[in-house]
């Protein structure tokens, strides 16, 4: 039996490992990721036993293997085996909590779980694609090396074979440890093959480099380049999904920068690189696509429990503010106007972007909600270079406050993350103000529950005061009311009475 921290190596001679070997560091990863593993002895043991009592083989495999080995596995454990489904079915049966078919069922997959532990047990495959789609004619293969081959990237084709006695022995035989050391994302086969068959595998690049903090293997970013157009096969739905997990990355920008890098963006969200604008001699300005890369950055760092908060704390993706920060400047190519004396302006971009952002993500499928919040604070993110150095009246203040509604926490967010000035000075001034800001805008939630910004009276007191019938005119006067409340704040019922009264006889004349 093995050292019960220390996994067994097999390498078959499939291919020589592209990489030179770490040793050390390859020894001390295998030994972190079998402590790892050691934790899920309650799953993985009884499984390997449930499968070699039957003659079959078992392996832990793809992103299990991999994120076990950067110390980063969660709940959800992903297997292969020679065993076909209907025997896989037979086995879970009596040993898992739950076993569900979503489908996956005719790729070979059965899909249950085990206590906190969401598992999925797919049959080896040897599949063939039409590549007209991505969907493959599905063939169950023989060996493991046959099903590791066919996956995306190397570093997702290791494998850990479950044994008798908690026996674990981890498989390698196409250099995914080596890739792994090195932080780079290569495929096993041939990448133009691998893209032919599922051009998603290429948005599936840019979001490991994300994830992972990898970097392309030159031969797969010259293969993305070239076949960029194929990711026009995919499903709109599939293409969001992964640039969502793309977007939601510890390493974002640098997932962003593959996708503009490669043309994978123009194929799918166009309005980013049109945001490397042409700067001339006569006509400067910054550069709004790294402009718009160092905002999102700097957003990332705002999330909660995030450096602003505590170092010590693992921020909270937030998708709404992620989007938002990247796309808050995509008006302003449709809206560059070159000024006379060398200046550029884009004016009203805010308004222009929240379209855009609309317009696209509505092509993208993404829900309501989502597009509403990432719009509303594009369209939004400008609003506070109007405070000046405290200007602002109350009202203006409350008019901020309710027009961002629940997304303010994020807007403050956004403005913050929005300064990105070279200039010290400038740039403590711009955070300085916003502070104030932030002051008043606290001060006056706490006085007025702005969050429940109402008229200071109800649909039947206004029908009731003015003697009408339920109809348009009730709604414009629970306007007037609403606005008047945001100009002066609460009012007692006889103020709001008497200035209802004052406006209705001046609309009536």
């Amino acid at each position: 039996m093995p050292h019960p921290d220390r996994l067994q190596v097999c390498w078959p001679p499939v291919v020589a490992p592209p990489f030179p070997i770490d040793d050390e560091r390859r020894t001390r990863l295998l030994a972190s990721a079998a402590i790892t593993l050691r934790r899920l002895s309650d799953v993985l043991t009884p499984l390997g036993e449930l499968f070699a009592a039957q003659g079959h083989e078992l392996y832990l495999v793809g992103g299990s293997v991999r994120d076990a080995v950067l110390g980063r596995l969660g709940t959800d454990l992903d297997f292969t085996t020679n065993a076909r489904p209907e025997q896989v079915l037979a086995l879970m049966r009596g040993w898992a909590d739950h076993i569900w078919d979503t489908g996956g069922l005719a790729f070979g997959t059965v899909s249950a779980a085990k206590g906190e532990h969401q598992i999925e047990i797919t049959t080896f495959r040897s599949d063939a694609y039409d590549r007209v789609s991505r969907n493959p004619e599905v063939r169950f293969g023989d060996t493991l090396e046959g099903d590791l081959v066919r996956r995306d990237f190397t570093v997702n084709a290791m494998a850990v074979q479950l044994g008798t006695g908690g026996k674990q022995e981890f498989i390698d035989p196409l250099g995914g440890m080596e890739a792994l050391l090195a932080g780079l994302l290569d495929t096993p086969a041939a990448p133009e093959d691998s893209f032919n068959d599922d051009p998603l595998r290429m948005l599936r690049a840019a979001r490991f480099v994300s994830q992972l903090g990898f970097e392309l293997a030159p031969r797969v970013q010259d293969a993305i380049v070239a076949m960029a157009p194929e990711l026009n096969r995919i499903t709109v739905e599939r293409v969001h999904v992964e640039l969502d997990k793309l977007i939601l990355g510890a390493h974002a920008v640098d997932g962003v920068e593959v996708l503009c890098r490669t043309g994978l963006a123009d194929q799918v969200l166009p309005e980013l690189p049109a945001m490397e604008l042409e700067i001339d001699e006569h006509h400067q300005h910054k550069d709004v696509y790294r402009h718009s890369l160092t905002v999102l950055q700097q957003a990332i760092d705002l999330e909660d429990g995030g450096p602003a908060d505590d170092p010590t704390k693992v921020p909270s993706p937030d998708l709404v503010l992620r989007w938002a920060a990247l796309l808050h400047d995509i008006g302003k190519p449709d809206t560059k106007r070159n000024e006379a004396g060398g200046g550029v302006s884009f004016h009203h971009h805010e308004v222009v972007g929240a379209k855009l952002v609309r317009r696209r993500m509505r092509a993208l499928k993404y829900p309501k909600h989502v597009i509403d919040d990432v719009a509303q604070l594009v369209f939004l993110h400008l609003r506070f270079h109007g405070y000046g150095t405290g200007q602002w009246t109350d009202s203006a203040v409350r008019r901020y406050i309710t027009d961002a509604g629940p997304l303010l926490p994020r807007l403050h967010k956004l403005v913050r993350a929005d300064c990105t000035t070279r200039n010290k000075r400038r740039a403590a001034a711009l955070q300085a103000t916003y502070d104030d800001l932030e002051v008043r805008i606290a001060r006056l939630q706490e006085a007025e529950d702005l969050a429940r910004v109402r008229p200071d009276l109800d649909g039947n007191a206004i029908m009731q005061l003015l003697g009408i019938e339920p109809g348009p005119q009730v709604g414009e006067a629970w306007k007037f009311l609403k606005e008047l409340r945001l100009d002066r704040g609460p009012l007692s019922r006889d103020e709001a009475e008497a200035a209802l009264l004052g406006w209705w006889n001046e609309r009536s004349n």
